[in-house]
């Protein structure tokens, strides 16, 4: 065998090896477990499935997930693009202190964030007496269990934004605003369009993590059974409980609405994979 052919044997050699050994990782850390989950949920069939979770609890804590997703998930995708917008096309004081604030959620724990409403808002915390004296609820409510979701969903689409934008410039904008037009329509005809497949991924990242969030929601939700239990809260409390079918019913479910997300983000990239490389994707 040449030199050249034993270069190429050993090349492929090692690729497949690469290969092999990549799918043996994912498959035993995420796939086995994974499908493990969807097992053990319909082990005692799909009747014993759909009384899981239809039961009033299961019910109350699918509603929850769904509406505080529905919630966080606008409210980040607006703020997201605002702050992206404002990073990347304009010069102010205080850039770099914006950014490293936008950057804070990935680098402290979910619970340091639901203990910090949970100080704030809390019926010993800094508004605690002035929220009790109006009938207010944040803390062990919805509305705690929202501002904690935003506060770990907070960075994604910002993020997936801003180096996108900085690769984009400020020409057009500026070409458009020599023109004559205004910001909203600048923003609406120019700037949109070269951002929209950035600001979907990051919509979907927001979404995934919106429902699987668990560490802040635990903490600020207090666990009340059939009003503030999000699905990882009830999947948590059935475990707990050695309800394990009712428990694994739930997480199948939960995992199944991530696989949703991801398929929409595989096809995504498959229909639009130009546009989602010139985005960094």
């Amino acid at each position: 065998m040449s030199a050249k052919n034993k270069a190429i044997s050993e090349s492929f050699t090692t690729k497949l090896l690469l290969v092999l050994a990549a799918i043996a990782y994912v498959g035993l850390i995420l796939v086995l477990p994974l499908a493990s989950v969807f097992t053990e949920a319909f082990r005692h069939g799909l009747a014993a499935f759909k009384a899981a979770i239809s039961e009033p609890d299961a019910r109350a804590a699918i509603k929850l997930t769904l509406t505080v997703a529905a919630i966080s998930v606008p409210i980040n995708m607006v703020c997201g693009v605002a702050a992206a917008w404002a990073i990347t096309k304009h010069d102010f004081p205080g850039k770099n202190l914006l950014i490293t604030l936008i950057d804070v959620p990935f680098s402290i724990s979910p619970v340091v964030a639901g203990m910090m409403y949970l100080l704030l808002f809390g019926a010993q915390g800094w508004f605690g007496d002035w929220l009790l004296a109006h009938d207010i609820r944040i803390a062990f409510a919805k509305p705690g269990i929202v501002l904690a979701t935003l506060i770990v969903t907070l960075p994604f689409v910002a993020r997936e934004l801003i180096p996108l934008m900085q690769s984009q410039g400020r020409e057009e904008e500026e070409a458009a605003l020599t023109l004559g037009a205004p910001g909203w329509r600048i923003f609406l005809w120019v700037t949109l369009p070269n951002i929209r497949w950035g600001l979907l991924y990051g919509v979907l990242l927001t979404n995934a993590r919106a429902m699987g969030e668990f560490g802040a929601v635990s903490v600020i939700s207090g666990h009340i059974r059939g009003e503030t239990n999000t699905m990882p809260l009830q999947v948590e409390v059935l475990y707990n409980e050695y309800n394990f079918a009712a428990a694994f019913a739930v997480a199948s479910l939960l995992a199944g609405l991530a696989l949703v997300t991801l398929v929409v983000k595989t096809l995504l990239e498959w229909r639009h994979g130009d546009q989602l490389a010139a985005a960094g994707h």
